[in-house]
């Protein structure tokens, strides 16, 4: 069950261009038309600190209701323009001007803007993604989908699954290039904070936009938290050995993950109300029942409130293998310590602890497993 992320930014495709003067080596033109002027001002602030705002200039309109302002710039950030407090709009400024054309009385109302290359990078991929989910071949699985899942044919639901896997990664690589071509961009930074493309699968695409905008932007406090997020992702990485997770198990009693060292584990996060959770336990405790015996084992993490839904969880799918919970739900220390944001989710470790692969299931899982020991 997914966590959802959004980006903070208004992904409007433009239409059409403008000419405008080139912008000095220290700042920016940003100008402008407003369609409904309103009572009040029209402000340009600096975001800073998270949702801090720092006044910058108080904008004003000529009779054609167009405006036109230098901004001194000392490198990229995140702004935003304020018309009359009735429409807000948030940008990244960095080395091109721009034209930001607005309704300005209404906070859903007309927004256009021309000339940013950042604004321009976060449009391509949203149009990129939103080709993927109207298109004709996905149309075309979900349909087979629901018929296979109708009559109760979990081969084919696996194998469509995998064919929706296919079908993506190939979106998913191209963003990721439009992401590589612009990595020392904040919007590079946006979309991937608004997880657009896979953590692990194109992890040296994240270390790529960290290294770049610390090389050239360090004090940006968003720069400074991704690079601690790419950090922590690196002690994650496929070879790493995984971080340990000491917490009750039902009886109480801390139950180290180190505990199970000499076997291939499988990190499960899981909870009780998570449906897709449920859905993928009897895969697990099918691959369970085929491997123990060969070295395999679970070490199951709830991310349940309550311990009698955990523990009823348990039983009714019969998850009779190492479990521990702190019961904090997405607070859990060991879903922070792994960077979970959404379930079910897996790691797979080698007998000496080490990360050998992640996020599997349904026949991934089994291909993987089968691999090793069949």
């Amino acid at each position: 069950m997914k966590r959802i992320f959004y980006i903070g930014f208004v992904m409007l495709v433009a239409c059409g261009g403008s000419v405008q003067e080139s912008a000095s080596s220290d700042g920016i033109w940003i100008s402008g038309t407003v369609g409904f002027p309103q009572e009040g001002v029209i402000k340009l602030e600096k975001l800073s600190n998270g949702n801090t705002t720092v006044p910058v200039a108080v904008i004003e309109l000529d009779e054609n209701y167009q405006y036109k302002h230098f901004i001194e710039l000392d490198g990229p950030g995140y702004y935003r323009m304020n018309f009359y407090n009735k429409q807000i709009q948030t940008l990244i400024l960095d080395e091109d001007d721009i034209t930001l054309n607005v309704d300005g009385n209404s906070r859903t109302g007309f927004t256009e803007i021309l000339g940013s290359r950042d604004h321009d990078l976060i449009v391509r991929v949203q149009k990129m993604r939103q080709e993927l989910q109207s298109s004709q071949a996905l149309r075309d699985i979900n349909s087979r989908f629901a018929a296979a899942s109708q009559r109760g044919d979990n081969e084919e639901m696996e194998n469509l699954r995998a064919e929706y896997l296919v079908l993506e990664g190939k979106t998913t690589d191209a963003i990721a290039n439009e992401i590589k071509a612009n990595s020392g961009s904040l919007a590079a930074l946006e979309l991937l904070r608004g997880n657009v493309i896979d953590k692990d699968k194109y992890f040296e695409v994240y270390q790529l936009v960290s290294e770049n905008l610390n090389n050239d932007h360090p004090e940006i406090s968003v720069v400074k938290e991704f690079n601690q997020l790419v950090s922590n992702m690196a002690k994650l990485a496929i070879g790493q050995i995984a971080p340990e997770i000491a917490l009750p198990n039902p009886d109480g009693n801390i139950t180290k993950l180190s505990s199970l060292r000499g076997n291939y584990v499988l990190v499960d996060f899981w909870a009780k109300w998570c449906k897709p959770c449920r859905v993928e336990n009897p895969n697990i405790v099918k691959m369970y029942n085929k491997y123990n015996d060969k070295g395999f084992e679970v070490f199951g993490v709830s991310l349940d409130r309550n311990k009698s839904d955990w523990l009823q969880a348990i039983e009714e799918d019969k998850l009779h293998w190492t479990q521990v919970s702190d019961l904090k739900y997405w607070n859990s220390d060991a879903a922070k310590l792994y960077n979970v944001t959404a379930i079910p989710f897996g790691i797979l470790l080698d007998p000496d602890g080490k990360i050998v692969a992640k996020n599997l299931r349904g026949m991934a899982l089994q291909k993987k497993l089968s691999e090793i020991f069949d």
